[in-house]
């Protein structure tokens, strides 16, 4: 199946805000990435991992093969007041100059590239003793959660997607031996959960800028998607089992009900050696 997130360009840079705060204070705080690198973030998307290292003081460039979403990239770094460097580019191919970043970043991209060709790519680019940084930021389906019913009406429309991608766990071990056949050392990684509050129209277009429906169905198919989910969210009281009612919450307003949605971040970070060429 073809996926072209170009199609989910403006879902995507409206409701799909990227990484939570928690996982830069991490990385920073363990020193994966230290203010001042030079940073390379491979399928930079809208630009969210560009973006937040850039407002760290990293200098940053972002590359990505989707222009609709590089535009989105520009505009949203032009919004925030940021100097990032978009261009096009492929993970497995660069064409950028050897030993060039402290650091190369990969946000919710990795599974997308021929991982061993860009392993070898990163290495190539990286700095003696520079480092590797892949991470994910997935929502996690629990049985009769809110995340188990979206999945379940994607994969009506979209069972092969559902195949590769529906019920996973957001750990992602196959990376481990990317990183080590690839050359690189002291691999290492950190995984914490934490819930992300949506509104269901918010819930809404974070699906439809999904691969598995914006990305990769017709328009058409996408629409009637869309109808079903808004109608299965407005049941959502009724559908969810007793046990996780605690994620149903009202607004500050009170107007609205908000998803709490729980998510993982995952990351898996090594080093290339000084001695690796």
């Amino acid at each position: 199946m073809a996926y072209n997130f170009g199609l989910t360009a403006r879902d995507y840079a409206k409701y799909r805000a990227g990484f939570p705060d928690e996982f830069f204070e991490r990385v920073f705080d363990e020193g994966i990435v230290k203010p001042g690198a030079s940073l390379l973030d491979l399928g930079t998307g809208t630009g969210t991992l560009a973006r937040g290292f850039a407002s760290r003081g990293c200098s940053v460039m972002g590359m990505d093969i989707a222009a609709q979403l590089l535009e989105q990239a520009k505009d949203l770094s032009i919004q925030q007041d940021l100097d990032v460097e978009f261009r096009w580019g492929k993970a497995e191919e660069t064409g950028l100059p050897d030993a060039s970043f402290d650091v190369v970043s990969a946000g919710q991209c990795w599974h997308w590239f021929d991982r061993p060709r860009a392993a070898r790519e990163v290495r190539r680019l990286l700095k003696p003793n520079g480092t590797m940084l892949i991470a994910h930021f997935d929502w996690l389906p629990l049985e009769g959660n809110v995340v188990d019913l979206t999945e379940k009406l994607i994969q009506k429309y979209n069972p092969t997607w559902y195949e590769r991608f529906g019920n996973l766990t957001g750990i992602y071990p196959d990376w481990f031996r990317d990183l080590g056949e690839a050359g690189f050392e002291g691999i290492a990684s950190f995984s914490f959960d934490l819930d992300v509050p949506y509104t269901a129209d918010a819930w809404r277009g974070r699906i439809r800028a999904s691969s598995g429906v914006g990305a990769s169905l017709s328009d058409e198919e996408v629409g009637r998607f869309d109808s079903e989910f808004k109608t299965l969210l407005e049941g959502v009281e009724q559908v969810y089992p007793e046990f996780d009612r605690r994620a149903l919450v009202a607004d500050e307003a009170g107007a609205s009900p908000i998803l709490q949605i729980p998510h993982r971040v995952f990351v898996i970070h090594a080093r290339k050696s000084k001695s690796n060429h």
